[in-house]
């Protein structure tokens, strides 16, 4: 017998028993947006490999050794999209988004990197983005960090995260810092690793970023960048960390914060915790003005951020109790040929009804017995329940599956207005 073919590694099923807590997460995000004025745009999967290397940067880990690439029919060489900023604005651009105009954005899906799987990384992992462009000022900036922050608190997990903050100054600022940091770790090669050995001439700020222990303090006496910023930048920041504190947004100020990607400048943030392990940052993003001229368009201001779902929810886990709605509100137990057709069209009558109601009918027969194991499984609230004698006398059964009260039997109306009462 031939072997099960399995997933593919580091792509995992979200199995039903799941998907309530990504259905609850899900809403709660989309009405967050939406309260913000955010509107929703829907991207492709597979995008232009030569996006991901002009957006992202050709020395960075993603496009060295993390995208999944490959040559389609026409040989033209296409990518699975390993993050979603690059397609946004892709799509702004060739639809003419950012023509003397601001947007407020966000997307959400799948994204995929072909790195090492462990908990919190994984090679399909689901992503929303909220990006907003044309708006140069702190405002902005302060409005997607406050948004970030709502959806803490809608969540529960608000008491276990963390903001910190930190700026990068324009490109320009940043290029002369980077000079300063190739200096300054040349002279200490010894002392740095494989990887930042590496990266010194092409991207030496994510040396900063390490986590090898043994250049903690190689890193803590590097040069400061805030320390080469202009009057603009340090205003831009100023103006920021003000606003926060005005709304009573704590946070902390991480001058080694540099985020993976080049596009970045100005504000930089990370929301991370400490309860997941090493997988900490739950949501990052920052201001990205340059990257719009980079794809091709003309000058223009973004910031954004993104935030990965599977660490999101593996926080919400770890509260006391989650607020999930079960699956069915209502389970119909029919037995009797004239009950199985009645019960359908009285099913049917509800739902149009009740439309918001979760109403399963008990399909494959079975006894009562039985037929209620499988209510009492399906986690509702109550049973309906119709046999042949109720069925002729044109009344069905309620029965509170989790509530120790006496069963009733209703005429149809009667029944809809019970159930309306309660749901």
């Amino acid at each position: 017998m031939a072997n099960n073919i399995q997933a593919i590694r580091g792509m995992h099923d979200i199995l039903p028993d799941q998907s309530p807590l990504w259905q609850h997460a899900e809403r709660i995000i989309s009405e967050v947006l939406g309260s913000y004025g955010y509107s929703e745009i829907r991207l492709p999967i597979v995008e232009k490999t030569e996006l991901f290397k002009r957006s992202i940067g050709e020395v960075t880990d993603i496009v060295e050794k993390e995208m999944y690439t490959f040559d389609d029919r026409n040989g033209d060489s296409l990518t699975l999209r390993p993050e979603g900023t690059a397609g946004c604005l892709r799509a702004s651009l060739e639809h003419g988004l950012l023509h003397n105009q601001m947007h407020r954005l966000w997307y959400y899906g799948p994204m995929f990197r072909h790195e090492r799987p462990q908990k919190g990384r994984y090679r399909q992992f689901y992503q929303l983005g909220v990006e907003a462009y044309g708006m140069s000022g702190p405002d902005i900036d302060a409005e997607l960090i406050l948004l970030s922050h709502r959806f803490w608190q809608r969540l529960g997990i608000a008491d276990k995260v963390e903001l910190q903050l930190n700026t990068l100054g324009t490109i320009e600022e940043r290029l002369v810092y980077r000079e300063k940091l190739i200096d300054y770790f040349s002279e200490h090669l010894e002392l740095l690793d494989e990887d930042s050995r590496r990266r010194l001439h092409t991207n030496p700020l994510r040396i900063l970023d390490s986590k090898n222990e043994g250049m903690r303090e190689l890193i803590a006496n590097a040069p400061e960048l805030t320390d080469f910023l202009g009057s603009d930048s340090q205003a831009h920041f100023k103006a920021l960390t003000e606003t926060l504190k005005v709304l009573g947004i704590d946070f902390v100020l991480n001058t080694r914060l540099v985020r993976g990607l080049d596009y970045y400048s100005k504000t930089v943030f990370e929301w991370v915790t400490t309860e997941l392990g090493a997988q900490g940052t739950i949501c990052a993003g920052g201001r990205y003005d340059g990257l719009i001229e980079q794809l091709g368009g003309k000058a223009n201001q973004a910031v954004g951020f993104a935030m990965g779902m599977e660490r999101i929810l593996a926080l919400m886990e770890t509260l006391p109790s989650l607020p999930i709605k079960p699956v069915v509100d209502v389970y119909m137990i029919r037995v009797g040929e004239q009950a199985e057709r009645i019960s359908m069209e009285w099913a049917e009558t509800i739902r149009n009804e009740l439309p918001g109601l979760k109403l399963q009918i008990n399909c494959g027969g079975g006894s009562f017995k039985s037929q209620f194991k499988k209510a009492d499984k399906s986690g509702a609230e109550y049973a309906l329940i119709m046999g042949d004698d109720e069925a002729m006398r044109g009344e069905v059964g309620i029965k509170a599956l989790r509530q120790n009260q006496d069963q009733q039997n209703l005429m149809l109306l009667q029944a809809l207005e019970f159930l309306k009462s309660r749901f």
